[in-house]
């Protein structure tokens, strides 16, 4: 009995401590619902931004063209878990940063920066946060890929003219639901071609390794086993690692 009344006794404490620590909304601005629920959204969509931040470190960098490269690299060395797939997609992410370490530059010096001192309201922060980012996919986005989303966008909102100009065009394909997709599927598009050009020599390793193995009677040995490590020894022979990363980093420039 006496430990049953003192664990309660405990209870009470915790929760008026507990009570006596609640946050103050009332603090908050002048205390008026309208500002405290403003401040509460704001607190979300911080949270919502954060939560979607590796999506759109994917979408509006060059992360796609690495990544998808690597990938059809080690496929075509024949290396199923080699290198690791954390270690290719840690060498996509610094050569990412390394490639828009200017982007993110603008965007913290003109955006960030005065958002922090109060020197801009919110709406112009983003503006300027954006603008680098909308600059670097226009630079690296297929015009042909550009008006596939401009048309659909026209026929889904049944406005715009079809023959409009290049320019007119630009100046309406400012919104982020347009570049952002034409600029992924380039992306795309860019590390296929890349990786094909990649893969072609390990295709002509294994086609020689597979004829000289049909030729010697050896039906029983898989040519891949066999092609593995002259493919290795050829990657490594040309600085593979040194000519794809230095080529896909001028790609940007």
């Amino acid at each position: 009995m006496m430990r049953t009344i003192l664990a309660l006794l405990v209870l009470l404490t915790i929760a008026g401590a507990a009570q006596a620590q609640t946050l103050p909304f009332s603090q908050l601005g002048d205390g008026s619902p309208g500002q405290t629920a403003g401040y509460i959204i704001q607190m979300f969509g911080l949270l919502t931004v954060l939560a979607v931040a590796p999506g759109l470190l994917i979408t509006v960098t060059s992360f796609t063209r690495f990544i998808v490269t690597f990938s059809i690299l080690r496929s075509g060395m024949g290396l199923q878990t080699t290198p690791a797939n954390m270690i290719l997609i840690s060498l996509a992410l610094f050569m990412t940063f390394y490639v828009m370490a200017p982007v993110f530059d603008r965007a913290w010096n003109d955006g960030m920066q005065p958002l922090m001192k109060n020197e801009i309201s919110e709406g112009e922060a983003l503006e300027k946060i954006v603008d680098p980012f909308r600059e670097f996919m226009l630079q690296n986005v297929r015009e042909k890929d550009l008006r596939l989303f401009s048309d659909l966008a026209a026929e889904q909102t049944a406005a715009g003219e079809a023959d409009a100009g290049r320019d007119e065009d630009r100046s309406s394909l400012g919104e982020l639901r347009i570049l952002v997709p034409a600029f992924m599927i380039s992306e795309l598009r860019r590390g296929f071609e890349i990786g094909f050009l990649v893969a072609i020599p390990f295709l002509v390793i294994d086609l020689v390794v597979a004829t000289i193995t049909m030729a010697m009677g050896m039906m029983m040995l898989p040519p891949t086993v066999v092609a593995l490590p002259f493919k290795v020894l050829f990657f490594i022979m040309i600085d593979g690692w040194n000519l794809l990363v230095g080529s896909m980093i001028r790609s940007f420039l």
